[in-house]
Formats: C-alpha cells, structure tokens, sequence
C-alpha cells in the first residue's frame, strides 16, 4: 500500500514539492519515488529483504523518508528511533528491535544504487510494515506493530472517499510538527502523499517558525500537540503574523486545558478539535467535533472517531454503564497487531481484540468521554510519555540522594512537568535541580528531566509502607517549572 502510494504518487504529483527543508530545498513527490527506488536497489544488493527490519537513526529529515519508503519496497520493517533519545535509550530500542542494519546519517547516500531493479513484491495487506517506539512502565521499550492493513484502516478513519481512485491532491502545506520516528508520521505518511501535501520540515520546533510558516504558505490547518499551541499564542510577535487562514485546529497527544481551546479559538478564529489516542492505538482513537458546543469542546475528549469502538470497564472486566469511571478500552482495524517480539506484553494489553488504554475515563449522556486519570504511573510533558519510575531509576544513583519520587505539576504550556522529590543524604547540601538535571541527563532525554525539586524529610508512605503517589502529588500540584521548592 504504502510502496504503491509512493510510485503513483510520483507520477501524479511530479516535481511538487513534498519535503521542504529548514534551507528552502525540497525533495519532489517524483524525486522520493527515485531516491527510494535506488535505496531500496541498495538494501537489496546488501541482502535485506521481506521480514528484515530496517532500523533508522536518522534524524526527522528527507533521508528518513527516503529510507522508510525504500524499506516497503523490499518489503523490509522500518524501526525508527527518535532522535532525542540519549544514546543508553537508543540502544535499549535496537536491542529489542534486532535489526539487519541500522541506518545513520550518511548511509542513505552511501548504499544508494541509481538505475539497479527494484524487486519485485506481490501485495499483501499482512506483510509488517513500521515499528513504532514507546516506552513501558519501567522504561523498557515496547514497539507497537503495524502492517499494511493497519495504514490503509488509519488512512480511510481519516480521508473521506479512500476508495475512490479520483481521491488525490487537495492536501495543501503542513508543518512537520513531531518527530518522524513519531506514530503520527509512521502511520499517516501513506495520506500525506496521496493529498500532495507539502510538508515543512523544522531544525527544531520554534514557535516564531512555525507562526513564520503558516502565515507566509496559508495553512488552512494547525496541528500539534497542545504545549506547542500554549507557545505560539504566548510568542510576542503573535499578532504581527497573518493567520486567517487558519480554518482548524487539531491538537493530540497531550491535555488541552479548557482556557487553551477558549483563547485558541478567539485569537486565531478557527474550530479546535482535541484528539484522544495512543501509539498502541494507531494514533487514531476519539475527537470533539469542529462544531461541537462548549460542553464537549472544552470539557471532554469527544467521541469515537470513524470505526472506532470504546468501551469503559472496570477492573474484573464488566462494561460501565454511563458516568461510571473505569478503564478506557478502544477496538479498531487501525490499533497494532502487538508489540515487537513481546508476546505477554501483548497479552496483557490486547484482550478479546480490545485495546486496554491504562487510562482512567467515563462517558457522559451524549456519548463523550471524560478522561479521570491514568492506571498507569505515566504523565504527558510537552506530547512525549514520562515514565516516573525510569527517571526515580536514574536519580536514585545520584551520589547526594537517599530517597527520590518524581510525580507529575501541571503547567499551562507543557500540560505537565516533572518534579523530583528528594531525601538528601546530607540534610546541609542537597543536591540541586541543575545537579541532578545534569546527572541524569547523561542518561535520560531532555523531556524526561525534572524541571522542579522539592527537598523532604521522608517520602509520603501508605499504610502498606508503599510510596503514596497520591500525597505525592498533592505536595508539588502548586509547584512551578525550574524552582526550587523547600
């Protein structure tokens, strides 16, 4: 599906731009079509071929797309790594994925092989096609698995007349909001190409950039994820930027506060949908609705969205009537088949088919869903999964810490941040935020750092001595980024 969506795209579009590059050049819907056409000679020339995963290491650039699509065309499993992983986290993802090759920056290039066959490959709507990363509870990663039957379910959930072969072009300009290795990019790529879109591609997201973008190519759409819709309206320059174009507003992956859908909606006059999903799920899961009324707009995450089906259940399995909080469970054709090579993982999240979310929710009278909380010990900061325990994991070693907990505050740009609580080993000299950021920073990505530290006697225990999250949270709910908190 995908291999094929590249080739007629190719044609179709030609010499228009798919990938825009920070610099202004751009890689062509026919130039993708050849590039991947020589990589995938290459792959093949080095014996990679159907089954084979192909991980990369790239960053979020044309190279990864040339690579991802070479990789369908041998019939090969794209594995990708986000760049902002530290090295340590990088090589826990590659030992779980077990690639035949792994493909860095310059590698495009070097094993490319202009003019040589492609093989050729039957279709096969079971054949693998993308890994996609997340994290598990202890840090341990966990690849969400997607084949070609997957991509063509998550392409009609959201192009209206897939099966209409006249249903090409109308895409327009988009600016590539997360990174590619990303389940929004790995599953959706396939429609980006057959509407022609015209993706803007960024060194890194700022704020000044994108409202620089949207303004000058007259998006008609912003997507993202909520933190980054906080930074562009608190830009200073914001009202100098012409964003009338702008006709919707869809944000993902992370909490939108209901003032940040309110003051998104008058400043820049656009409909606001909030998106409620995961990896697991395919990226593809509820959505309030571009007309919906405040109730839902600002208050719930909405309602199922095309071929989805959802249900709330509590602990031993029953389904919830309405306004009972339970447990989210989502069934799609466009959820993962599993993860990578981790059978009781797989288990223990797919039950009967349905998707078990780990998210804690209820539906109200109309159908719409509440979120309540996370079973899961995981908080959302700026669109990325923080697991406490993998960060606690690295502090816990640092040499000035007795006792750490990191729980989660809530912050109006990034919708969460972590805050570690820490029993010194030396009452006198604590260690101090930027120690312990520094510290763990040889380990752990940026986002995963704590932003605010709070320097305690002891930790908050329960009555089975266990670590008490929930006192835990209420000590730093009123804590801000970056302050030290005594």
């Amino acid at each position: 599906m995908l291999r094929e969506i590249v080739r007629a795209a190719g044609a179709r579009f030609g010499e228009l731009a798919a990938f825009v590059r920070p610099d202004g050049s751009a890689l062509t819907y026919a130039g993708l079509d050849h590039r991947s056409d020589s990589l995938a000679a290459g792959l093949h020339a080095a014996g990679i071929g159907e089954g084979d995963v192909v991980a990369l290491t790239l960053p979020s650039d044309v190279d990864y797309v040339i690579a991802y699509t070479a990789a369908t065309k041998v019939g090969a499993i794209t594995a990708g790594v986000n760049p902002r992983l530290t090295a340590a986290e990088r090589d826990r993802v590659l030992a779980v994925a077990e690639p035949r090759i792994v493909l860095a920056e310059g590698d495009v290039d070097r094993l490319s092989r202009p003019g040589n066959p492609v093989p050729a490959l039957d279709p096969d709507p079971e054949r693998v096609v993308a890994i996609v990363f997340t994290s598990g509870t202890t840090g341990t990663p966990k690849g969400a698995v997607f084949g070609e039957r997957e991509l063509d379910a998550i392409a009609r959930s959201d192009v209206p007349g897939w099966d209409d072969p006249q249903t090409w072009g109308g895409g327009g300009h988009q600016v590539a909001a997360t990174q590619f290795a990303h389940v929004g990019f790995m599953t959706k790529l396939p429609w980006y190409l057959r509407l022609g879109t015209t993706t803007h591609l960024l060194e890194r997201w700022r704020a000044a950039d994108v409202l620089r973008l949207v303004s000058e190519h007259r998006m008609t759409s912003i997507g993202g994820v909520a933190p980054q819709l906080a930074l562009l309206l608190r830009h200073p320059d914001f009202e100098s930027f012409d964003l009338s174009s702008v006709q919707t507003i869809v944000m993902g992956g992370a909490f939108s506060p209901p003032a940040l859908v309110e003051e998104a909606r008058r400043r820049i006059g656009a409909s606001y949908s909030i998106r409620y999903s995961s990896t697991e799920s395919g990226g593809v899961g509820t959505g309030t609705g571009f007309d919906a009324d405040d109730q839902e707009a600002l208050h719930t995450v909405g309602r199922p969205r095309r071929s989805v089906e959802l249900e709330i259940r509590s602990d031993d399995g029953r389904v919830l009537p309405s306004g009972e909080v339970g447990e989210v469970y989502l069934r799609s054709p466009c959820m993962m088949r599993g993860y990578w090579r981790d059978p009781d993982a797989t288990a223990a999240t797919i039950v009967d088919g349905w998707l078990r979310t780990g998210d804690l929710g209820w539906l109200d009278e109309r159908g719409c869903l509440h979120l309540a909380g996370r079973k899961k010990e995981m908080y959302i900061r700026g669109g990325y999964n923080v697991y406490p325990v993998e960060v606690e994991g690295v502090l816990a070693s640092h040499p000035e810490v007795a006792e750490v907990a990191v729980a989660p505050a809530p912050d109006p740009v990034m919708g969460e941040f972590g805050v570690a609580v820490v029993v010194p080993r030396n009452p006198e000299r604590p260690p101090t935020l930027r120690e312990l950021q520094a510290f763990a920073g040889r380990q752990l990505a940026s986002y995963k750092l704590p932003e605010a530290i709070q320097i305690v006697e002891e930790l908050p225990l329960t009555a089975m001595q266990k670590l008490d999250r929930q006192a835990l949270a209420h000590r730093v709910a009123g804590l801000t980024r970056d302050r030290h908190a005594p």
